[in-house]
């Protein structure tokens, strides 16, 4: 496979204990760096921070094409200000120069910040920066968190796993050689995820997953692939961080104190689920490497 695939795990906030500080994705961290080659050589090299503190760049991300990353995982948990003009466009020239990005962030305006983003920053709708271009969509989901507005999905409690539907024809970023129909059929839950979409215009991005609402039967975008092209590297906007945070893989993991929706278990009661998101991640650190997405049995190495 060549050289071990450079990998930086990022939050947009300082580290804070009782926050979704870059420890919380420690299961994810130990995922990526477990993956195996087929001859058993590490597949990636991972790295994990949160950054400097707001009010000024942060000195990586405002020069992260500078760096020898290969790829970006950033998760925007913060209110609104987790990335200065510097970071973004450190990100962007990072992107345009190949790097791979998966963003994510989560309901309502957290993680906003993300919407400063070229490109693949378009693809975040949220409620008070970049709403969804469908009025039908700006309407609440989650009955049981007053506080939060859309868009915030009920893909099901923390702790259990949502049965997605793939749009179109399968993209390899959902494929499975050992499932059945050879694609991935489970993600981990979240009772609001927000809101991503294909920007109007970009041929490069579609929607390749779809999640339904657990509460109203809504149909809501999970993810959107952008291809690779002469205008970045591929990347990916996802609809939640909850996807990839130990709370949702492990609800035993512990979570923020001002998370208060009851917990599910289903999840750990149904390890297929769990196989599935280890598979997406596998995925994901290949496709946005630009490296052949592998079929052979070993793909759920490093779990």
């Amino acid at each position: 496979m060549g050289t071990p695939i450079k990998i930086l795990l990022q939050t947009t906030i300082a580290p804070a204990d009782d926050d979704w500080h870059i420890g919380r994705f420690s299961l994810l961290g130990n995922c990526l760096a477990g993956l195996r080659a087929a001859d058993g050589t590490p597949l990636t090299v991972v790295e994990a921070r949160d950054r400097v503190p707001p009010g000024r760049p942060d000195p990586v991300l405002s020069r992260l094409d500078e760096s020898d990353y290969d790829q970006l995982w950033l998760f925007a948990v913060d209110t609104g200000d987790g990335l200065t003009q510097e970071d973004c466009a450190g990100i962007s020239r990072f992107r345009r120069r190949g790097g791979g990005m998966m963003v994510t962030r989560d309901h309502h305006d957290l993680g906003s910040c993300v919407c400063n983003l070229g490109g693949v920053g378009s693809a975040h709708y949220f409620h008070s920066k970049n709403p969804d271009p469908d009025p039908a969509h700006r309407v609440n989901d989650d009955p049981d968190n007053p506080d939060i507005q859309w868009p915030n999905y009920h893909s099901g409690a923390n702790g259990d796993y949502q049965e997605i539907e793939i749009t179109g024809a399968p993209h390899v970023l959902l494929s499975d050689p050992t499932s059945p129909g050879m694609v991935i059929h489970y993600l981990p839950a979240h009772p609001h995820e927000g809101a991503v979409g294909a920007p109007p215009g970009d041929s490069t991005a579609r929607v390749i997953a779809k999640g339904h609402s657990t509460v109203t039967g809504r149909q809501f975008n999970l993810m959107v692939a952008f291809e690779p092209s002469e205008a970045g590297g591929p990347a990916v906007a996802e609809s939640t961080f909850h996807h990839f945070a130990d709370y949702n893989w492990d609800i035993s993991a512990g979570a923020p104190n001002f998370v208060t929706d009851p917990p599910g278990n289903k999840l750990a009661q149904f390890p297929q689920a769990l196989e599935d998101t280890r598979q997406y991640v596998r995925n994901l650190a290949l496709w946005l490497a630009s490296r052949a997405v592998d079929t052979a049995t070993h793909s759920h190495a490093g779990r």
